[in-house]
């Protein structure tokens, strides 16, 4: 026996299935352009974290915490970028028993290549939209996630 309630629409679920159905289409299109560089999103994301923190390089505390995972992923995350030469683990000048996680010159070229990809992977995600169209979503992107930060991590 259905009701009309029972049977009506249900707006926010349809839109918060289109947005997990897009985060999916996201996820795939970033993973197909990032793999020419030989990098996960989430060993992007890391690498681009790093960046941010510039002449002061972070602690795996400090990644842990803005990436907002347990700090063994991020372990993981930083042995697979080492292993590939684009970071490097050092010893903090001022307490011996605090690691930072610096870029090499390789995670350096690694960003500008990913800047490159992501360029390519946004036009892929947003061509069918017009240039108006891209600024309101950008706006109402803003209204849901906040601001994008300076620094684009």
């Amino acid at each position: 026996m259905n009701t009309p309630a029972a049977s009506a629409p249900d707006p926010d679920g349809l839109l918060a299935e289109q947005l997990l159905r897009l985060t999916r289409r996201l996820h795939r299109i970033q993973k197909r352009h990032l793999e020419p560089v030989g990098i996960t999103p989430a060993q992007s994301r890391l690498l681009r974290l790093v960046a941010h923190f510039g002449d002061a390089p972070p602690r795996m505390a400090d990644l842990a915490a803005r990436l907002e995972v347990v700090p063994r992923a991020v372990t993981s995350l930083v042995d697979g970028l080492e292993a590939a030469g684009r970071v490097r683990r050092a010893p903090d000048p001022s307490n011996r028993r605090v690691v930072r996680i610096e870029l090499t010159d390789e995670g350096r070229a690694t960003l500008r290549e990913l800047r490159s990809a992501r360029r390519a992977a946004a036009e892929d995600i947003l061509a069918p939209l017009t240039v108006e169209q891209r600024e309101v979503l950008g706006g109402l992107l803003t209204a849901l996630a906040g601001p994008v930060p300076e620094s684009g991590c």
